[in-house]
């Protein structure tokens, strides 16, 4: 009788056994849950100037050093070399915790959101070289690169799937 089964049935249970490493660590606060306390330099690494690709492009994301209790930031998506959108970041201080804020833009610079509204992240953890906001993960994959995983949704079937994008940091 052929051993097929009884293999297949070994490799399975050593793929679910595997631990989950190539799983991105994407988190969402639960219902009621407070973001833990954190002050801007725990996210102080981010300053400098991050190149990469993600959304099937090029990404570049750039942080000021914290001032004031914040970093301010931008980000440009561009493929084949034309401009997709872009945001303006800025993680702050508030409650005594950090918000991760973005604002979107075409690229003729019309916003997404309105003139008062955010798209915003509260911080769910703060572990080493990997800071985690609800829906968004900031992950230090070595000395000069960084992997940030993001939590889309699909507007038409509410479907949610996780992009990351990989940056090193450039000059």
């Amino acid at each position: 009788m052929p051993r097929f089964p009884a293999v297949m049935a070994i490799a399975l249970g050593l793929l679910l056994a595997a631990p989950a490493l190539a799983q991105p660590d994407v988190r969402t606060l639960a219902d009621g849950q407070a973001s833990p306390p954190a002050g801007i330099q725990a996210v102080a690494w981010l300053a400098g100037r991050w190149v990469g690709e993600g959304l099937g492009g090029e990404a570049e994301e750039t942080y000021a050093p914290p001032a004031d209790g914040q970093m301010i930031g931008h980000f440009r998506h561009t493929k084949d070399g034309k401009a997709v959108f872009y945001e303006f970041l800025l993680i702050r201080e508030r409650g005594g915790s950090l918000v991760y804020g973005v604002k979107h833009f075409n690229p003729d610079a019309t916003a997404w959101e309105e003139k008062d509204r955010w798209t915003e992240f509260p911080l769910v953890a703060v572990e080493d070289g990997r800071v985690v906001f609800d829906g968004l993960t900031y992950e230090r994959d070595g000395a000069d690169r960084l992997l940030v995983h993001l939590s889309l949704r699909n507007g038409k079937t509410g479907a949610r799937r996780i992009e990351t994008f990989r940056f090193r940091r450039a000059p």
